[in-house]
């Protein structure tokens, strides 16, 4: 249901009713002492994933500050190979999934909710489920570099050097299992950017009035789940060589250890790009308010984003052009490396537009230092970049120090720099104090000079022939002077970040801020409480502040939409994903222990399964599933309430199903998150097939007969029949028929029966995971389906109870409806399975 609506009439005689406002007070209030780790507020939540976020980024720094003294001079032995190993394995690793990734994710939590003018992301406790994990997740990973169990294998992880032979004991487990459990919940927090970003804009912000911030956090999201499971899949299979010893990356076997680069590059080119898009949206958003001018190519800068994002899953194997490739792929792939700087150059040229177009002369305050220093040095990354991308040059300084220079111009520049500016920026939306002017000049004037001291030089070293990731070096090769000014720029930026963290300590305190200081033109400057913006607004251009006159007024005093909360709940508004036409109220959870109590549980799990702590580890995953089952139940409230007002004209529902319901996009999200999972595992079947096939031939393709993949594929498709029934016999509100559910209980038992037989089938044929890597592909894809028939299993009990407690019918079915998405999906999947594993080895041999 879309509710066509214009702007209201304003402004509205009637006076602000202060019981409306105090209601809202209490509802959305924040809870106080130890129950503040409940709370699902996004303001709460997301300062304290930024917080969680910049701790990794102060604790990263520290490691790299230990080895640059070590570096400083050649022949040094301040600390031993194997702590450096360790070291330098674990400032990437925190630098690139414990800071970057997360803090991008914290400003979009804290900042998109109140550039859309909504109440709170559509799912609060998924948010703060994922942030809670993170940081549990994040401090045990970091903390084994003080017990001797971090890992030593570089933040990339490449076998052979990380297969046991190489690595025994548990510290390549760490990263295996910490990093891929903290990558799940990346996705997590990106599904909730997705839904949230095309469901709850405010009425009339369609998709070409959205901020820029907004599309590239959009991006960012779609990024991550079709990027991420790549990296997911490969710590999944270097995992399971290691506890199981299913032969993935042994040559001996038929494994390549080059399959571990492609999946793991596959995620790590777009990563950059996952790092700066976002952060080049910020600077999109401060341009324009310090140049007092709308940004110039608002819609070509959009167009460039995309170009961008999906340039950027093609651009992969220039991280691999030294192992051996084809001529012509090399050519391919250099070619698509240098095309990427096309719309990165869009961007920086539209800035500079958008400043010389100025009504008044750009403003230089802190924000603007960063994003200036951000130009500068970001382009230099992108120039280096550009010479990177062509081979020859490629194969001189691979593996040099010359790399390291580039990708730290590229990364701090493009991401840390507008990540200082964002803080000087957005610090007055969410603290009563801001930070101090004359302190943040000296913070980005330290940064600056420090951040080219320290790694301008390491162009000159890696041209000179200094490899990368080395613990010391002969002092008779000549590199040490360059070492040592690079070790003095290293500590005077870490001299820049003290002095801003003493400013924050002194100076920020969270609560809602002062205005509009800027003088900017977006949502998020509004006023704001606790519940976000008294009414959601009517928007009718990119800049509503600057074009809508008196709307911050009118906003403020309930003119505008859901001046109250009509059911007594947490809510915001549902509307069209193009044109932003209001469809729904939907009804929000708050506070609870259990989204927290799952966090914790979840990490618990993945961390004691790190220690071979088996039984403790499944009773950790017992209590995250009891805890998300219970937070799960209040979830659907049904369509107790009638349509609601949110103005004297428009009337909404508060309950929907189907797709038009925010979680039926959700669960079509994570099928997204699946499919590519799945994808990545399609690709690492056929290229080992390519590169091991005669391996494969010698080692016995031993084929299970035609009649068990029939029987598996005839199961598959009853299952997904069952349960298309099941929800065409649902019952009636108030009726009762056990139909639905024996058709449920069927199609969920033929799910995964299907995929039992698909295994017991290989067994019997003699096949044996542990064979080669052939046997370990065709045992992967049944463990990839067979975990979502898992899901769908636990999912068709809890939609079973559901039923049992008189919460499911007809009309009250988004449990069922998710169930049933998942369960037509991991049926596709698994017939898609069984054409590969059956019908590509027969049709080709």
């Amino acid at each position: 249901m879309t509710a066509k609506c214009s702007a209201p009439d304003l402004p509205n005689p009637a006076p602000r009713p202060e019981g409306e406002v105090a209601e809202l007070k209490r509802i959305w209030a924040t809870p106080t002492g130890f129950r503040q780790l409940t709370a699902v507020n996004n303001t709460v939540v997301g300062l304290i994933y930024l917080g969680a976020a910049f701790l990794f980024f102060l604790l990263a720094g520290a490691l790299a500050l230990v080895m640059r003294a070590q570096l400083a001079i050649g022949d040094n032995r301040l600390v031993t190979q194997e702590l450096y190993n360790q070291l330098f394995t674990v400032h990437g690793t925190t630098m690139m999934f414990l800071f970057a990734v997360p803090a991008i994710e914290a400003l979009g939590v804290l900042l998109l909710p109140q550039m859309l003018a909504a109440r709170d992301l559509p799912f609060p406790r998924l948010s703060a489920f994922a942030i809670w994990a993170y940081i549990v997740g994040g401090l045990v990973f970091f903390s084994t570099i003080f017990y001797d169990l971090a890992p030593k294998g570089g933040w990339f992880m490449y076998p052979p050097l990380t297969l046991t032979e190489y690595s025994p004991g548990n510290n390549a487990d760490f990263w295996l299992l910490g990093i891929g459990f903290i990558e799940i919940s990346a996705i997590a927090g990106a599904i909730e950017i997705v839904v949230g970003i095309l469901r709850t804009r405010p009425p009339g912000m369609s998709l070409n009035k959205m901020p820029v911030f907004a599309w590239t956090m959009l991006i960012f999201a779609g990024m991550i789940i079709f990027a991420f499971p790549a990296v997911i899949l490969a710590t999944m299979l270097l995992e399971i060589e290691r506890s199981f010893g299913w032969p993935f990356f042994t040559a001996a076997k038929g494994g390549d250890p080059l399959l571990w680069q492609h999946l793991f590059w596959f995620f790590g080119h777009p990563e950059v790009y996952i790092i700066f898009l976002p952060a080049a949206g910020l600077v999109s958003m401060m341009i324009p308010t310090m140049a007092r001018t709308p940004l110039v190519g608002y819609h070509l800068i959009v167009v460039a984003l995309i170009a961008t994002g999906f340039f950027s899953f093609g651009l992969w194997v220039h991280h691999m052009f030294t192992t051996g490739i084809p001529a012509l792929s090399m050519s391919f792939f250099s070619a698509a490396s240098m095309a990427v700087a096309i719309p990165s150059g869009i961007q920086v040229f539209a800035w500079i537009a958008t400043i010389a177009a100025g009504k008044e002369r750009f403003r230089i305050n802190t924000p603007s230092l960063f994003v200036l220093g951000f130009l500068f040095i970001f382009t230099l990354g992108g120039l280096t970049g550009v010479m990177v991308a062509m081979v020859p040059f490629d194969l001189q300084v691979h593996d040099t120090y010359f790399v390291v220079a580039h990708f730290h111009y590229v990364l701090i520049g493009g991401m840390v720099f507008p990540l200082f500016a964002t803080f000087y920026y957005w610090t007055p939306m969410v603290s009563r104090n801001p930070l101090s002017e004359r302190l943040g000049h000296w913070v980005f004037w330290l940064m600056f000079i420090g951040f080219n001291v320290a790694f301008f030089p390491m162009h000159l070293t890696g041209l000179m022939g200094m490899p990368r990731r080395v613990w010391t070096y002969p002092s008779v090769l000549g590199w040490d002077l360059l070492n040592t000014v690079s070790t003095v720029g290293a500590f005077i930026f870490a001299a820049s970040v003290l002095i801003f963290v003493i400013d924050l300590v002194i100076r920020f305190r969270p609560g809602p801020g002062g205005g509009n200081p800027w003088g900017a033109g977006t949502l998020e400057w509004l006023p704001s409480d606790v519940y976000s913006t008294r009414s959601i607004p009517h928007v009718t251009s990119r800049e509503p502040l600057w074009d809508q006159r008196n709307l911050a007024a009118d906003v403020e005093a309930g003119h505008y939409y859901l001046p109250n909360a009509p059911t007594g709940n947490r809510e915001t508004i549902v509307t069209s994903p193009i044109e932003a036409e209001p469809e729904y109220i939907i009804q929000m959870p708050g506070p609870s222990w259990t989204h927290f109590v799952a966090a914790v549980f979840t990490a618990a799990f993945f961390l004691l399964l790190t220690v071979k702590l088996v039984v403790p580890a499944l009773l950790c995953g017992a209590i995250a599933v009891v805890a998300c089952i219970v937070w799960a139940w209040s979830l659907d409230p049904g369509p107790g309430h009638g349509p609601v007002s949110i103005s004297k004209d428009i009337k909404l529902p508060v309950y929907v199903t189907g797709p038009a319901s925010h979680s039926w996009w959700a669960m079509v999200v994570l099928m997204l998150v699946a499919g590519s999972l799945f994808l990545s595992y399609v690709f690492s079947y056929l290229y080992l097939w390519t590169v091991s096939y005669q391996d494969w031939i010698a080692g016995g393709m031993k084929l299970p007969a035609i009649k068990w993949p029939v029987i598996s594929g005839l199961l598959l498709f009853l299952g997904i029949t069952a349960f298309f029934g099941a929800g065409r016999v649902l019952p009636h509100p108030g009726g009762r028929s056990a139909r639905s559910i024996i058709l449920l209980t069927i199609g969920t038992a033929c799910l995964v029966g299907g995929v039992a037989i698909e295994v017991i089938a290989h067994w019997y044929a003699g096949l044996r995971p542990t064979d080669n890597s052939y046997a370990a592909m065709v045992y992967m894809a049944s463990a990839l389906t067979g975990q979502i028939a898992v899901a769908v299993l636990v999912m068709s009990l809890f939609t079973a109870a559901r039923y049992a407690a008189g919460k499911l019918d007809r009309k009250r079915r988004v449990t069922f409806d998710n169930t049933a998405l998942l369960a037509f999906y991991t049926a596709c999947q698994g017939l898609f399975g069984l054409i590969l594993v059956h019908g590509f080895p027969r049709a080709i041999g």
